[in-house]
C-alpha cells in the first residue's frame, strides 16, 4: 500500500476517523496498532508472523536483560535479541546472494549450492534496526525497558515509518506514547501539508524524473554519451526527491496521528564535503550507523592500537579509517544484497577517509578549496558513485562509467524535456529550504523579509519541531493562500505520470 495510492488515503482516514473517536488512551493505541497490522498485511500478510516475532524477541529481552541478575545474564540477552534481528535479515535478505557468490566459486569444482528465491519483506531492514537499536539502548540504560507491551508493539509497527524509515528510536518515540494521540485540527493541517509536499516531491518529480533514468540503466550501450549524463543526473535527483519525499509523507502521516518522527534529509545537495554529506543525506539511518556501528568499533580499534603503543595522533587516524572503512561498507550491504551496493559504500568508505585526513594534515600551505570548488567536487563525486547504486550489475555499471567519459562508442542522442521541467522546481524547492534555514537561524535582509511577507500573505508560516525541523503550515486560510494550495494539488496530479512507480527503498 503506497503512500501515493488513493487506497492509502483511504485507509489513512479511516484510520484517523477510527483513532479519533475512541475515547481512552488505551484504546487509541490498541486501534493505531491494529492499523499498522493491516497496513503491512496489505503488502503480504503471511509475514505477519515475522514482524510479531520481532516484536515478542525483542520485548522479552528487554525484560530480561532489566531483571538479569549479573552482568554476563544482561550480555547474553542483548545478543539474543540481536542476532534474531540480524538472522532474520540475513536469511531473507542475503542467504541468496551470498550463496551466489559462494557459487561462483564452487563452480570451479562442479559444486553448486541451492538458492532459494527468497521473497523479501518489505520494510524488514528498518525494523531490525529499530530493534537492535531499543535492544542496545536497553544494555546501556539509555531507555526504560519496563515500557508496556503495546508502547513496544507500535514503536516497531508504526505504520508511517514501517517500510521506509525513518528509523525510529525507544528514547524518542516511547515518550511520544504518554500523548493523547489522535488527530487534532492543528495536527491535520500540519501533518496535511507536509503530507502533501512529499506527495509533490514523489508524484510531480521524482516519478517523472524515472521516466528518463530507467530506460538509460536498462541499456545504457545504445544512448550517447550526453544522454547517459542526463540519465545519471536525472536519477540523482530521482533518489532525493524519492526518499525524502517518502519521509515528508511519514512525518506528515505522524503528526496528523499525534507523533514526532525524526528529520530524515537536510538539503542534502548543498554539501560541500563528503561528511556533511552524510549528516545531510538519510540521517536517521546515518546516525544509527555512527552510534551503533562506527562508535564501538572506533572504541575497541582505538584500545587495540594503544596497546600496541603507536602515537595519538597515528592511532586516532588508524582507528577511524578501520572504523570508517567497516562501517560504510557494511552500510553499502544494508542497501543492497550485490556488489555493486558493496562498493558504493567501500567509496563513500573511502571519501570520508580522506577527508578526515586533509582536514587532521598539519602545516599545509595551500589555500583552503573555494566553497564553489568544494561543492562541486562532492557533487560529482556523490554523482559518480550513484551509478554503483543504480546499476543492477556491474557489468551495466561498467557499461555506463564507460559512456560518461566517452569511452563507450556512438549512440542515440536523447534529450527529454521533462529533466527541464523537474530541475527549476527543484532548484526553487533547494531554494525555499535555503531561506527557511537562514530564518531558522535568524538571518535578516531584505530577502528573508521578502520571503516572510509572501508567506504571511498565503496565509502561511513555518513550524518549528526539535525532532522533525523546520516545515511550512498554513497559519490562517486566506482566499489566496486557497487559490495558491488548490494550484499546487492540481499540478500535482495533472502533471505526475499516469502509473506512480514503487518507492525506491522499499527494495531495501
Amino acid at each position: 500500500m503506497s503512500f501515493s495510492s488513493p487506497r492509502f488515503l483511504v485507509f489513512l482516514a479511516a484510520s484517523l476517523v477510527v483513532i479519533g473517536l475512541l475515547g481512552s488512551r488505551e484504546a487509541k493505541k490498541r486501534a493505531l496498532a491494529a492499523a499498522s497490522c493491516l497496513f503491512y498485511a496489505a503488502w503480504d500478510w503471511r509475514y505477519l508472523g515475522l514482524l510479531l516475532a520481532f516484536v515478542l524477541i525483542g520485548f522479552a529481552s528487554a525484560r530480561r536483560m532489566e531483571s538479569a541478575a549479573s552482568a554476563a545474564g544482561r550480555k547474553a540477552w542483548l545478543w539474543l535479541s540481536i542476532c534474531s534481528s540480524l538472522g532474520f535479515l540475513g536469511w531473507f535478505k542475503y542467504y541468496d546472494f551470498f550463496i551466489g557468490s559462494a557459487n561462483a566459486l564452487l563452480h570451479r569444482f562442479g559444486l553448486e549450492a541451492p538458492g532459494l528465491a527468497i521473497v523479501l519483506p518489505v520494510g524488514i531492514s528498518f525494523y531490525a534496526f529499530n530493534s537492535i537499536a531499543f535492544a542496545i539502548d536497553t544494555y546501556y540504560r539509555r531507555v526504560q525497558p519496563a515500557c508496556q507491551w503495546l508502547d513496544y508493539f507500535n514503536m516497531i509497527t508504526f505504520f508511517p515509518a514501517l517500510l521506509g524509515g525513518p528509523i525510529v528510536r525507544g528514547a524518542n518515540f516511547l515518550p511520544q506514547m504518554g500523548r493523547d494521540i489522535g488527530p487534532t485540527k492543528s495536527r491535520l493541517v500540519l501533518g496535511g501539508g507536509i503530507f502533501l509536499q512529499g506527495l509533490a516531491k514523489k508524484m510531480l518529480l521524482a516519478d517523472r524524473l524515472a521516466t528518463i533514468s530507467n530506460p538509460i540503466f536498462a541499456d545504457p550501450q545504445i544512448y550517447s554519451t550526453a544522454s547517459v549524463w542526463l540519465g545519471l543526473l536525472a536519477y540523482s535527483l530521482q533518489i532525493y526527491c524519492d526518499f525524502s519525499g517518502y519521509s515528508d509523507m511519514a512525518i506528515g502521516t505522524a503528526k496528523m496521528i499525534g507523533f514526532d518522527l525524526p528529520e530524515n534529509f537536510n538539503l542534502p545537495y548543498l554539501s560541500t564535503n563528503i561528511a556533511e554529506f552524510w549528516r545531510r543525506w538519510h540521517i536517521s539511518l546515518s546516525t544509527w550507523f555512527r552510534d551503533y556501528v562506527f562508535l564501538p568499533l572506533a572504541y575497541a580499534s582505538s584500545r587495540r592500537l594503544d596497546r600496541m603503543g603507536l602515537s595519538a595522533r597515528k592511532g586516532n587516524m588508524a582507528s577511524y579509517t578501520g572504523a570508517t572503512l567497516l562501517t560504510m561498507l557494511l552500510c553499502g550491504l544494508w542497501h543492497g544484497a550485490g556488489w555493486t551496493f558493496v562498493l558504493w559504500g567501500g567509496l563513500h568508505g573511502a571519501a570520508l577517509v580522506v577527508h578526515r585526513s586533509r582536514l587532521q594534515a598539519k602545516g599545509r600551505k595551500k589555500r583552503a578549496r573555494s566553497p564553489v570548488a568544494s561543492w562541486l567536487a562532492t557533487q560529482l563525486f556523490v554523482t559518480l558513485a550513484w551509478v554503483l547504486f543504480r546499476s543492477p550489475s556491474l557489468a551495466t555499471a561498467s557499461i555506463v562509467y564507460k559512456k560518461l567519459f566517452g569511452m563507450g562508442g556512438a549512440g542515440a542522442k536523447w534529450i527529454p524535456e521533462w529533466f527541464f521541467w523537474c530541475l527549476p522546481l527543484i532548484v526553487l524547492g533547494q531554494g525555499v529550504g535555503v531561506l527557511l534555514a537562514r530564518l531558522k537561524r535568524g538571518g535578516k535582509g531584505r530577502l528573508n523579509e521578502g520571503f516572510i511577507g509572501v508567506l504571511s500573505w498565503l496565509g502561511w508560516g513555518m513550524d518549528e519541531n526539535v525532532a522533525s525541523g523546520l516545515y511550512l503550515r498554513i497559519k490562517k486560510v486566506t482566499i489566496l493562500g486557497s487559490y495558491a494550495l488548490i494550484f499546487w494539488m492540481m499540478v500535482v496530479f495533472y502533471f505526475s505520470p499516469t502509473q506512480t512507480s514503487p518507492f525506491i527503498y522499499f527494495n531495501f
